[in-house]
């Protein structure tokens, strides 16, 4: 099935310089990249996007890094979307990770893990309509 999913790629990797690779592994993987945007999250929109999050212990440093510098934000679609992005992110945990993966390749801890990737369709178009509001098939409205 044609689904969308969420991209982020976080401000670890942006500042790094990886947002060229990580957009090339997103197209070698044959997703399609429907919208894009550049941005800052600010409190608010952490609390929004974050809320499943919201006061767990590790929430603060979660908001502090997301607001530390650019994000890109990228809505992809391709068959499977969500498990395959999933897949080609790699795990949270660094030990986990399989070589080859994003978060292997430029991320570095549990939180500045390189990337954000939607975990269900319910959650992408969430995200999605939070990021960017609509968004169809043909790019944003």
């Amino acid at each position: 099935m044609i689904e969308q999913t969420l991209l982020l790629i976080k401000p670890d990797a942006v500042a790094a310089g990886n947002v060229g690779r990580i957009i090339t592994t997103i197209e070698d993987n044959d997703f399609s990249i429907l919208a894009a945007r550049v941005f800052r999250f600010d409190q608010k929109l952490s609390e929004v996007f974050y809320r499943d999050h919201l006061g767990k212990e590790f929430y603060a440093r979660l908001e502090a890094f997301m607001c530390s510098g650019l994000t890109w934000a990228l809505v992809l679609q391709k068959e499977n979307a969500v498990h395959e992005m999933r897949e080609l992110l790699g795990d949270v945990i660094p030990e986990q990770r399989k070589d080859g993966s994003i978060r292997a390749m430029y991320g570095h801890g549990i939180t500045d893990n390189g990337a954000h990737g939607s975990d269900s369709v319910q959650s992408a178009e969430r995200e999605i309509g939070v990021i960017f509001g609509p968004v169809s098939s043909a790019g944003p409205e």
